[in-house]
């Protein structure tokens, strides 16, 4: 059906294209509900990774207990995804698909370098979420290609923690800028895993690799983690609109940023004092 024409449009929660369609943004002639194909629907542990269903709903992967126990920072941002009866509609796949560069799990995905799994006609291609989201609302999946699902990778270290931090006019709209971290720790409260990501202030999620490799073998501080994030933000462009200018966006993300891998640190350091319990 999706090769039939490019007026074609996927649904599944329908929580990110009836709006669109409301305010004339997206005028499809035709819509395809995926919503009840039950292959779409699951929540799997394999191979050092957790996949998720694109048609599973994000009240489900909220509450799901391999997603608290394997992939804490996405069961960290869930609660901030829009509100509760949103959640009981919208799906993972509706979230990624959108593209949005403020929606918390295309942050998530970024970050942690997760895996966009689509099928086009008879094809299934599997695409780095660095390379999947190509601008807002955009992405690197063709008119004629449906995402099936998305694969997480798992942490084995024992001593992990996450940190989540956004800012936005109301709880639960859309953020102006975001941050999530995951850090691990060894036995002695050393860093020696991270990773850093910032959302909401780029047409893409970025991913700062340079600053999570820079926290490996520390333990961070508030300070310097700003500062890293302030340099390293110094030759973007942040996007700017009626709610925030590209000055503040670039401020925002850096004090988020710094805050989010101290919360971070500071559950891995709960996890750490547990685990010697």
């Amino acid at each position: 059906m999706l090769a039939d024409g490019d007026e074609m449009r996927i649904i599944a929660g329908g929580q990110t294209l009836v709006p669109l369609m409301a305010m004339r943004l997206a005028r499809p002639k035709r819509l395809i509900d995926i919503a009840r194909i039950p292959d779409l629907a699951f929540v799997r542990k394999e191979d050092g990774s957790v996949t998720i269903g694109a048609t599973t709903r994000q009240c489900v992967v909220e509450y799901d207990p391999v997603v608290r126990a394997e992939l804490p920072l996405l069961a960290k941002v869930l609660p901030f995804v829009g509100h509760a009866p949103i959640r009981s509609r919208g799906t993972i796949g509706g979230s990624l698909a959108n593209a949005d560069p403020a929606a918390e799990i295309v942050l998530v995905a970024v970050t942690l370098g997760a895996t966009l799994i689509y099928q086009d006609g008879t094809r299934r291609v599997e695409v780095p979420a660095s390379d999947f989201f190509l601008g807002p609302m955009l992405t690197a999946m063709p008119a004629t290609g449906c995402l099936v699902a998305a694969r997480f990778p798992i942490w084995r270290e024992a001593r992990v923690g996450v940190g989540f931090q956004e800012v936005n006019a109301r709880a639960s709209d859309f953020a102006f800028a975001s941050a999530a971290a995951q850090i691990a720790l060894d036995e002695t409260g050393i860093c020696r895993r991270a990773a850093l990501g910032i959302g909401a202030i780029t047409p893409c999620p970025l991913r700062l690799d340079g600053i999570a490799e820079a926290l490996i073998g520390t333990r961070p501080d508030q300070a310097g983690v700003r500062a890293a994030v302030e340099s390293a933000l110094a030759d973007i462009e942040p996007l700017s609109d009626l709610h925030a200018s590209a000055g503040y966006r670039r401020r925002a993300a850096a004090a988020l940023a710094a805050r989010a891998v101290i919360e971070a640190y500071a559950a891995a350091k709960a996890a750490e004092d547990a685990h010697a319990r």
